[in-house]
């Protein structure tokens, strides 16, 4: 009834026949959340700072990730580049708590990129939609994030073997949204747009990036953030993802 369609079982929408299937890292399969907020409260904890900042780690890690988007948004614009953003981050937040030291973000900014990657949480249910798409479709990594420790996340978290390629923006010269980044990772992988769907968290970035390039989209929308965005699926739970890619 479909030409180059199928309907999946649990999904009465028809959808292409897509043969790559290309993933974003953080916050889509990497927990970046729940891995920064432990190794920051354990870095908080070994440098004894709780009475210097005189705030709490749930505080302190609120006020981390405020600054910490911000600066991330800046790195994909091309505002800033990554030194900046690994130094400033951690100088800006302990500023925030009134605390002047230079060496002491830089040292801290440092053990929480060694550290940081070597946690092994995943979104739920991340690693069982991988182990059920990657019996049909080759699976791709496009990041913005940095590639030593983008390596490191997903060879701790466990993942390592389902990826046949892992694409980052130093790599490619580009970081998401920009459409030279994608059409970077299809000319790597061989593959084209109409054969090829991205999944991410980051409706500008991953799913509007795709977009303009030309690329069917999933936005995990865990939250259900609200946007007036036309794209061509969204899920709240990564299971969810089987029932659109059977």
């Amino acid at each position: 009834m479909f030409s180059n369609f199928q309907v999946c079982s649990l999904n009465l929408k028809p959808v292409k026949n897509y043969n790559h299937i290309f993933f974003d890292l953080d916050h889509t399969l990497w927990d970046l959340e729940r891995n920064s907020s432990e190794t920051i409260t354990e870095l908080l904890h070994n440098y004894d700072l709780g009475d210097k900042i005189k705030s709490s780690p749930p505080g302190f890690i609120e006020e981390y990730n405020k600054i910490n988007d911000a600066l991330w948004d800046q790195y994909r614009k091309g505002e800033i580049d990554r030194k900046t953003l690994r130094f400033e981050r951690f100088r800006k937040v302990f500023a925030y708590f009134g605390v002047e030291d230079h060496q002491l973000a830089h040292e801290f900014g440092e053990a929480f990129v060694k550290e940081s990657p070597l946690k092994p949480h995943l979104i739920p249910g991340a690693r069982e939609v991988l182990e059920h798409l990657s019996s049909s479709y080759e699976l791709h990594i496009i990041t913005n994030g940095f590639k030593e420790a983008q390596e490191v996340k997903i060879r701790t978290s466990g993942i390592e073997h389902f990826f046949k390629h892992v694409i980052n923006s130093e790599m490619a010269g580009y970081n998401k949204p920009d459409p030279r980044i994608f059409e970077y990772s299809l000319d790597l992988v061989g593959a084209t747009k109409e054969n090829s769907i991205m999944i991410g968290d980051h409706l500008e970035a991953d799913i509007m990036g795709a977009k303009g390039f030309g690329m069917d989209q999933v936005y995990y929308n865990p939250l259900s953030r609200p946007h007036q965005e036309d794209i061509t699926f969204e899920v709240r739970h990564l299971s969810e993802i089987i029932g659109i890619l059977c």
